[in-house]
C-alpha cells in the first residue's frame, strides 16, 4: 500500500500533484520525477525526505514569468510595427501610399507656414494651370521686308501674346511687332503684317496695334473677334522667391508649349541688347525665342509676369526673365486708351558721370546734363547744361536709367526736387519743378530711353 501511495504522488507534466491519499503532502527530492523510495522515511501519513534539496522547478519562475514576457514582447512589436505607416499598409494589404495625393506635410525647416506637396499634387496643379490658361495665349506672326546687297526679300518672325478682353486685345511684347534693325550687311524694315493664332485653331486673324512702348517693351494688339477667353491677372508683388511658376507660349515655332520651374529672383535688373534696363521676375522656366510675350502663371493660373527675355550662351541655362505684370498694367491700359504712355519728363537729355571720371575730374558721380528743352520742366525750373543731378526727392540717381525710374514714380503735375551740383558755384543746390507730360521731340524720346546716352 504504500508502494501504490508513493507512487501516485508524482508530479504530472503540469507540476501538479495527483495524489490518491487525502492527508499525503509532496516535497520533491530531486530535478527529476523518479519513484524511488529508498532513501524515504515516513512518519503519520507524511512523505519526508531524508534529505532536502531545493528543487529548480517553479511555476512562478517557469510558467508564468516567461508567457508574460512573451506576452508584453508580442504585444510591443505589434505596437511598432503599426506605428509605421509601410509597415502597417502591408500588414493590412493596403494599396493605398504613405500619402494620399491631397495630403500635406508640413514643413519647419525655414517658413513655419510653408507646406510641401508630393509629386502627384505637383503633377495636378501643372494639368490644372495649362489646361486653364492655355486658351488664352496665342501666336503671333510678324512679316517684315529686309533689304540686303541682293534686293529686298519678304521674312517672317514668331512670338507670343496675352489675351486681356473677350473682344480681342492682346498684349505681347514690343519687341515682337517691332523689330526694326540694320547693319551693314542688311536692314530689317517696319513690320508689313501681323497675324494671331489662336489655340487650337489654324485661322490666322489680321491684328493691328493700338500702342506700343519701347521703354517698357510692351505693345497691345487688336483682333477682331468675340468671345475669347481673356487670362486672369494676378498679383506679381505677392510672388515669392520658390514659388510655382508656368511659362506658357509658342518658343521656336512650337505653339502651345508649356514649361514649368519657379520664381527664382524678384526685380532682377536685366540690360537687353540695345541697353534697355528692366526690373523683372527671374524663373527657371525655360523661356526660348517664340516665348516672348507670353506667360508666366503662378499656381493659380493667374498672369504674375509677361515673358520678355533669356540669357544665353555655353554654360548658361534656366536663367529667363518677364515683366512683372504689376507694372505693366498700366502700360496696358494706357496704350488702350491713349495709344501711347504719358509719362511726366523733365526735359533733358544726359548721361552718367562714372566713378573714374568723378575722380579725375573731381565732380560728384550723377546724372551729367547735355542739353535742356525750352520750356519744358528743368528750363522752367532753372536747370543749366553742365549740372550735375545727384538726387531725386532725396533718392541717390547715379546714371540716367536710374534717375528715369525715380521720375517715372511720380504723375504729370507732381512736384520734385533735383539735388544738384552746380559746374560754376562747385556747390550743391535744390531745385524745384513741376513734372509735365513728355514730349516727341527728338531729345525727349532719347530722354525717355533707359540707356545711358554716350557723349
Amino acid at each position: 500500500m504504500m508502494e501504490e501511495n508513493n507512487l501516485n504522488n508524482t508530479p504530472d507534466v503540469n507540476g501538479q500533484i495527483n495524489n490518491t491519499s487525502q492527508n499525503t503532502t509532496f516535497v520533491p527530492a530531486a530535478t527529476n520525477s523518479s519513484n524511488n523510495n529508498s532513501n524515504n522515511n515516513f512518519s503519520n501519513n507524511s512523505f519526508t525526505p531524508k534529505k532536502k534539496k531545493e528543487s529548480s522547478f517553479s511555476f512562478g519562475k517557469n510558467i508564468f514569468i516567461p508567457f508574460i514576457s512573451g506576452l508584453v514582447g508580442t504585444i510591443l512589436c505589434i505596437s511598432l510595427a503599426f506605428g509605421s505607416p509601410v509597415i502597417r499598409g502591408k500588414l493590412l494589404n493596403s494599396s493605398s501610399s504613405v500619402s494620399t495625393p491631397t495630403e500635406k506635410v508640413e514643413s519647419t525647416i525655414q517658413n513655419p507656414t510653408a507646406s510641401a506637396i508630393n509629386l502627384a499634387d505637383y503633377s495636378n496643379t501643372s494639368i490644372k494651370v495649362a489646361s486653364d490658361v492655355l486658351p488664352s495665349i496665342v501666336g503671333i506672326s510678324v512679316k517684315y521686308n529686309v533689304t540686303t546687297f541682293f534686293g529686298t526679300t519678304e521674312a517672317a518672325a514668331t512670338g507670343s501674346g496675352i489675351i486681356i478682353s473677350e473682344d480681342g486685345y492682346i498684349v505681347t511684347n514690343n519687341h515682337v511687332i517691332a523689330s526694326e534693325n540694320s547693319s551693314s550687311y542688311y536692314s530689317i524694315l517696319e513690320a508689313t503684317g501681323i497675324s494671331v493664332t489662336l489655340y487650337g485653331e489654324k485661322t490666322e486673324y489680321p491684328a493691328t496695334i493700338v500702342g506700343s512702348d519701347a521703354y517698357t517693351d510692351l505693345a497691345v494688339l487688336k483682333i477682331d473677334c468675340e468671345g475669347l477667353v481673356p487670362a486672369t491677372l494676378g498679383d506679381s508683388d505677392s510672388v515669392q522667391v520658390g514659388e510655382f511658376a508656368m511659362a506658357i507660349g509658342n518658343p521656336l515655332g512650337m505653339t502651345s508649349t508649356v514649361t514649368t520651374g519657379i520664381v527664382s529672383a524678384l526685380n532682377r535688373e536685366i540690360e537687353s541688347d540695345d541697353g534697355t534696363v528692366y526690373v523683372t521676375i527671374q524663373t527657371d522656366a525655360a523661356i526660348n525665342s517664340g516665348n516672348s510675350g507670353g506667360a508666366l502663371v503662378n499656381a493659380d493660373g493667374k498672369v504674375i509676369g509677361i515673358n520678355t527675355l533669356k540669357l544665353g550662351g555655353e554654360g548658361v541655362e534656366g536663367m529667363g526673365f518677364a515683366i512683372p505684370i504689376n507694372s505693366a498694367k498700366s502700360v496696358i491700359d494706357q496704350l488702350i486708351e491713349f495709344q501711347t504712355v504719358k509719362r511726366p519728363a523733365l526735359g533733358i537729355t544726359a548721361t552718367a558721370i562714372t566713378e573714374d571720371q568723378s575722380k579725375r575730374y573731381n565732380v560728384p558721380v550723377g546724372v551729367y546734363v547735355e542739353s535742356v528743352e525750352k520750356d519744358s520742366s528743368a528750363d522752367e525750373a532753372g536747370l543749366k547744361v553742365g549740372d550735375i543731378i545727384t538726387e531725386l526727392n532725396g533718392k541717390a540717381v547715379t546714371n540716367v536709367t536710374e534717375l528715369n525710374r525715380e521720375k517715372n514714380n511720380y504723375k504729370i503735375g507732381d512736384e520734385i526736387t533735383l539735388k544738384v551740383y552746380t559746374s560754376k558755384s562747385k556747390d550743391y543746390k535744390d531745385i524745384k519743378l513741376t513734372l509735365k507730360e513728355e514730349l516727341t521731340t527728338e531729345g525727349e524720346t532719347t530722354q525717355q530711353t533707359p540707356s545711358t546716352k554716350r557723349r
